[in-house]
């Protein structure tokens, strides 16, 4: 008598896969209590400094370079930005915008 052999075991169809939906572009909310803090040292340059910290991250000659510079790595870390006062009797205090 003859043993039939068994039908060998079909391999799974590889699945199509799914379609992926695009991400929608996050926006990154400020973080809570981490700020970059954008101030005119005594030496007459402007520091970048983040919150509850002595380093600098990067000092430029004018408040503008520096304004271009600190608002575009708030936006890609979703942090905020404080700049202080130069001038006056508010020197050194956080402007009000």
């Amino acid at each position: 008598m003859a043993v039939a052999k068994k039908p060998a075991a079909k391999k799974a169809a590889p699945k199509a896969a799914a379609k992926a939906e695009p991400k929608k572009a996050e926006v990154k909310k400020p973080t809570a209590g981490a700020a970059y803090h954008l101030a005119k040292r005594e030496d007459g340059l402007w520091a970048v400094k983040l919150t509850n910290s002595t380093k600098v991250i990067k000092t430029f000659e004018t408040k503008a370079e520096a304004e271009v510079y600190v608002k575009k790595m708030a936006e890609n870390q979703g942090r905020s930005v404080l700049t202080h006062n130069s001038k006056g009797k508010n020197k050194g205090k956080i402007q009000k915008k």
